[in-house]
């Protein structure tokens, strides 16, 4: 297991690098700089700034050092917000995406895992053909669809909850809940499939006729197995909404890291895009990671080394 772990360890690394290196590169390709499209700045003071940030020299160059100020743990600051940390900057704006992307993420997996596993096992009922139906209205229908009813009838017409803005908890709900309609959609699409394939093999028959009852067959055999790949999906899945969703941060007024990122594209914010790509880049592979340590628990056969095969 030491020898895995290390092995991953230098993999995302690896990932890591390519990632930053190919964003820095990207970033180059974008026309002007952070101060070309500022009215208020003369040429002269254009090429000043330039100069003070290090934009003037050759790419190469600016590639080396910043590297050299990300191993000492500095990502720099902002263009637009001098004197502005892009740390501070990431630290304010994820604590908004966090918080209802968890929210987001717990609620609709909870609910998928319900519906899905209602679904399978009552396969080809009216329980089953609902469940199917809000799983596929919640994949194929967009969430900002969601976000936009929910606001109007809940938040404006019925007046139960806040329609935007971020004063307070109760600001949460709405787009936590339409962030969890693609998450439950999904988990219950998938955790119905993957059910209906287990309660066919051998081993679930096995146990039924051993005389296990059917909540510990359920659970134990058929849930925990099926799972596996929903985990696979829902690792990315969850990532991305915790991390920020642009259009329902801009739909509810949410002060999150997904509008900062959108608005530091257009301004060309170098430090601030290299930053959140690096913070939304870690956090990925690590989360891959994780799940790839959490296979061992669902399935012990995966935590077997490759002598103990063998044997």
């Amino acid at each position: 297991m030491g020898r895995y772990i290390i092995t991953r360890c230098i993999y995302m690394l690896t990932a890591l690098f390519v990632i930053i290196s190919l964003t820095f590169l990207l970033m180059q390709l974008l026309p002007g700089t952070p101060f070309s499209g500022v009215e208020e700045l003369t040429e002269q003071q254009i090429a000043q700034l330039n100069q003070k940030y290090g934009l003037d020299q050759p790419v190469p160059i600016q590639y080396f050092k910043y590297l050299a100020n990300l191993l000492q743990g500095d990502l720099g600051e902002s263009f637009k917000y001098q004197g502005r940390e892009v740390t501070t900057i990431i630290a304010e704006r994820i604590g908004p995406s966090a918080l209802i992307g968890t929210q987001g993420l717990i609620f609709g997996t909870v609910v998928g895992l319900f519906l899905g596993i209602v679904s399978a096992v009552k396969h080809n009922s009216v329980l089953d053909y609902g469940a199917v139906f809000l799983a596929v209205l919640g994949m194929s229908v967009p969430s900002f669809v969601f976000a936009a009813l929910l606001q109007y009838y809940i938040g404006v017409r019925l007046g139960w909850l806040p329609p935007a803005l971020w004063e307070g908890y109760p600001n949460t709900i709405l787009p936590s809940i339409s962030l969890s309609v693609l998450v439950m959609a999904t988990v219950a699409r998938y955790i119905r499939t993957e059910m209906l394939e287990v309660l066919g093999q051998d081993y679930v028959l096995t146990a039924e006729a051993k005389g296990l009852k059917g909540s510990t067959v359920l659970f134990r055999h058929v849930v925990r197995n099926a799972l596996i790949p929903v985990l696979t999906m829902l690792a990315p899945l969850a990532v991305g909404i915790i991390t920020g969703t642009l259009v329902i941060e801009k739909i509810f007024a949410v002060p999150g890291i997904g509008e900062q990122f959108t608005s530091s594209i257009l301004i060309n914010d170098y430090s601030v895009i290299m930053g959140i790509t690096i913070f939304y880049s870690a956090i990925f592979i690590v989360t891959i990671f994780l799940v790839d340590l959490l296979y061992g628990v669902l399935d012990p056969r995966i935590r077997l080394s490759k002598g103990e095969n063998r044997e």
